[in-house]
């Protein structure tokens, strides 16, 4: 049995060379509203993960994304999230302005220096970690 997969993007200004990183302020559920998180959402039962991951940016963000590489932890793999999930990450860029459409309240650009200025979903932390190591390159 494969274990329960949620697909995420974190979606930087540029891939080469990324300086700002989106964040989503979360609207539901009670529980999370008003953490932010890297968007994305569950992968359907026989969905693929890249078009899951295509169709959560579409309908939270109304965006098209341009994937670039996987977001690893360190020990490689998926990052371990809430309740017995996994999270798969890619870096990724958009083809307009994201608007938050479906389960967030906001957006934020957020430079590498802000990037702790925004409460983070506990389980996104480490993430943002690799995250802003990757932009301070």
């Amino acid at each position: 049995m494969s274990k329960p997969l949620v697909v995420a993007a974190a979606i930087v200004d540029d891939l080469r060379r990324p300086t700002r990183l989106l964040g989503a302020q979360r609207s539901a559920p009670k529980s999370l509203a008003g953490r932010w998180e890297f968007p994305g959402g569950k992968v359907e039962p026989g969905e693929d993960e890249v078009d899951a991951l295509h169709r959560e940016l579409a309908e939270e963000l109304g965006v098209t994304a341009t994937l670039g590489a996987l977001v690893l932890p360190p020990d490689g793999g998926d990052w371990p999230i809430t309740r017995g999930y996994w999270m798969r990450l890619w870096f990724a860029t958009v083809d307009r302005e994201p608007a938050p459409l479906l389960d967030h309240d906001a957006l934020r650009w957020l430079a590498v220096d802000e990037l702790y200025s925004v409460p983070w979903l506990d389980a996104d932390l480490p993430i943002v970690e690799v995250v802003a190591a990757a932009m301070a390159r």
